[in-house]
């Protein structure tokens, strides 16, 4: 639905450092060595990617928020990351995770490989370059510096110079600074900060290729499909027209009235079947819990019986005490004479 995505133009040098854990030399959370014992079991580990259980040898934690998954899921999750992401930060892949880790660039460079870790890093840059109000690209094809952008009064443009190539060019179109220059009056980029005034934009306006994520500010092109956008970078979803939030509308009700009606993209018909379909689903859903609630409040002692913290605790004292037995054991046998 939107490219974010742009050719590379710089790099950017990201500091971090990550702790490798191998089976013979184990690390703990501080960094700190663990000594390995040859009679404790090896500690397997449960990866909520894809649903298995592991070693803890063939797993890695992320440092910023503690989760722990298996390695091979690591890497394909951050090399589909750099390659969807735009250059926007790697997070951690579980949903529910409360303090919403990110990955350092060293543990980027731990599962993907050096031409993925440079491609992110160019990416991440030129993102950084298009969301700075103070720095604007060089509009010179042979040139692409990145140039300083002078304050100016609000929503006028300013001349903005090249360190580079020495090209004076306007901040608001890219266009040659002139003597007495002035923008034209069709831009090529939506401003996001004006999301509440672009609602009663002329519908030239509305039609551009290009414009801004009304959340993040990153530059979204729109070549095909519905009106309906979802941003890659902060997977925001908006009207390609006014910009409203739609995050909450499931049932697309924002083009049944107002100035966007019927320009969703989509035939009448389409949209009364992905309606019935949500419908269908909630239902079902429904139904389920209606279903399934008397089973549980049957299984509720059994649950409840689970998670107690004392029968938990009798549990892992036997099984320390069978452990003790199968070690002292084989000291204990007779010997003959």
């Amino acid at each position: 639905m939107a490219n974010n995505s742009s050719p590379a133009r710089g790099q950017s040098q990201g500091q971090g450092s990550i702790a490798n854990s191998s089976p013979s030399q184990p690390l703990g959370q501080a960094g700190a060595v663990v000594a390995s014992s040859s009679t404790q079991p090896d500690v397997v580990v449960y990866c909520k990617l894809c649903l298995s259980e592991h070693p803890s040898a063939a797993t890695s934690a992320l440092h910023t928020c503690d989760c722990v998954f298996c390695t091979p899921c690591l890497q394909q999750y951050v090399q589909l990351a750099i390659r969807e992401g735009g250059g926007s930060p790697v997070t951690c892949p579980d949903m529910a995770c409360q303090r919403t880790g990110v990955l350092l660039h060293s543990e980027i460079a731990c599962f993907a490989s050096a031409d993925q870790v440079e491609l992110y890093q160019r990416l991440e840059f030129e993102r950084g370059v298009q969301l700075d109000p103070s720095r604007a690209w060089c509009p010179v094809l042979e040139c692409q510096a990145v140039c300083s952008v002078g304050p100016s009064s609000e929503g006028q443009p300013t001349s903005v110079p090249c360190p580079a190539c020495h090209t004076v060019f306007c901040s608001g179109c890219r266009g040659p600074w002139q003597d007495g220059h002035t923008c034209p009056e069709h831009q090529p980029m939506t401003s996001s900060s004006s999301a509440s005034e672009s609602r009663g934009r002329s519908c030239s306006d509305s039609d551009l290729p290009i414009k801004q994520c009304p959340m993040c500010g990153v530059y979204i092109e729109r070549n095909q499909g519905c009106a309906q956008m979802l941003c890659k970078s902060c997977k925001h979803t908006f009207c390609w027209y006014c910009l409203q939030n739609l995050d909450g509308d499931i049932f697309l009700r924002h083009y049944d009235k107002g100035p966007c009606r019927n320009k969703l993209g989509h035939s009448r018909a389409s949209v009364m079947w992905n309606r019935t379909q949500v419908v269908g689903i909630l239902v079902g859903v429904s139904v389920i819990v209606l279903v399934a609630s008397p089973l549980l409040l049957l299984a509720s002692p059994c649950i409840l019986c689970c998670l107690c913290k004392p029968c938990r605790g009798k549990k892992k004292r036997r099984k320390k005490k069978e452990l003790t037995q199968t070690d002292i054991q084989p000291e204990l046998s007779p010997t003959k004479s």
